[in-house]
C-alpha cells in the first residue's frame, strides 16, 4: 500500500514509520507539505496519490492555541478540512490523530466511542471540528483518539514529552510536585503504531479510541516513571488549581478502546506494562 504520513519527522510519525516500512511510504514533514495551504496539500496529493494519508500533524501546543486560536483553527480544522478533500479527489482513505481533548472531563468513567464530545478549550475544540470535516466529507476514513504520549522520538513541537520532562527534573532538581486530580492513559507510542497497523489493512472505517489499558493521575504516572527508572527523587503531590492558567484541563480525559474490543483486536498493552517496557528499552 502507499502510504503518506505527514508530520512524518513527529514522535508518533516517526513511529509509524518504522513500524510501516514494509508498505511504500511517502515520509511528509512541514517542507513538503503545509496543510494550512489548500494549493500545498492538493498540489502534494495530485502528484503523490497515497491509498492512504496518515496525519499526525497538529498545531497542538494547549495553552498556545488559546493565545493563538485563529492558527490552531487553520492548523487544526482548515487544515483537515483540505485534507478530507482531496483525499476524496484521488479516492484515498484518511486516519487522523486526535485527542481526549475533545471530551471535558465531567465524567467517572472511561470515554468510548460512543460518548458525545464537549471540549473545553480551543485546542479540544479545533480538533473536534477538523474530526467533522473529515466526517461530512469521506466515507473511507479512521479517526484515532489518543492521550498521554510519549516513546523513543521526541515530540518536536514540545522539545520532549512527560517522561523525558520527568527524567530532566529528576536529574535537575531531585524534587518534583505533579498534579493528583488529573486522570488519564499515559499511551507509549511503539505500541499505538502496532496497533495502528493492525486497522489501516481493514475497511472498519469509523472513530476508535486507542490507548494503552488503564489509567492513572499525572502523579501515579510519575510515581511509576521513578520507580522503574531508579531516580531517587523527592515527588509531592499538588492540585491542578495551584498552577496558574489561561484556559481549562478537562479533569478526566480517559478513553477506553472500545470499538477495538468488539473487534476483538484490541492489543494494546497495560499502561504500567507499557512504560516498564519502554524504560527497559531506554
Amino acid at each position: 500500500m502507499k502510504i503518506a504520513i505527514i508530520g512524518a519527522n513527529g514522535q508518533l510519525g516517526m513511529e509509524l514509520a518504522d513500524e510501516l516500512d514494509e508498505h511504500d511510504l511517502i515520509l511528509a514533514a512541514h517542507d513538503n507539505i503545509e496543510i494550512r495551504s489548500e494549493k500545498s496539500v492538493s498540489s502534494f496529493m495530485e502528484k503523490k496519490k497515497p491509498d492512504l494519508v496518515i496525519n499526525t500533524a497538529a498545531f497542538h501546543k494547549v495553552d498556545k492555541c488559546e493565545k493563538k486560536p485563529l492558527l490552531a483553527f487553520k492548523t487544526n480544522v482548515l487544515g483537515l478540512k483540505y485534507l478530507a478533500s482531496a483525499c476524496l479527489k484521488i479516492n484515498a482513505a484518511l486516519m487522523h490523530i486526535s485527542t481526549d481533548y475533545v471530551f471535558g472531563g465531567d465524567k467517572t468513567s472511561p470515554y468510548t466511542e460512543d460518548d458525545i464530545p464537549n471540549p473545553v478549550n480551543v485546542y479540544g475544540i479545533t480538533k473536534l471540528a477538523g474530526e467533522n470535516f473529515i466526517r461530512a466529507i469521506l466515507k473511507k476514513y479512521f479517526i484515532v483518539r489518543t492521550s498521554g504520549l510519549y516513546g523513543k522520538h521526541k515530540c518536536r513541537a514540545k522539545g520532549g514529552n512527560f517522561v523525558n520532562t520527568m527524567f530532566y527534573l529528576a536529574k535537575k532538581k531531585g524534587e518534583v510536585r505533579v498534579v493528583d486530580d488529573e486522570f488519564l492513559t499515559p499511551t507509549y507510542t511503539y505500541d499505538l503504531a502496532v496497533q495502528i497497523k493492525k486497522i489501516i489493512d481493514s475497511d472498519n472505517y469509523g472513530v476508535y479510541h486507542i490507548t494503552n489499558n488503564g489509567f492513572c493521575s499525572w502523579y501515579e504516572f510519575a510515581k511509576n516513571i521513578f520507580e522503574l527508572s531508579g531516580f531517587d527523587v523527592k515527588l509531592e503531590r499538588a492540585k491542578s488549581r495551584e498552577f496558574a492558567s489561561n484556559f481549562r484541563r478537562p479533569l478526566y480525559s480517559v478513553l477506553e478502546n472500545k470499538r477495538l474490543k468488539s473487534l476483538k483486536i484490541d492489543i494494546m498493552p497495560k499502561w504500567k506494562d507499557a512504560l516498564k517496557s519502554f524504560i527497559k528499552n531506554q
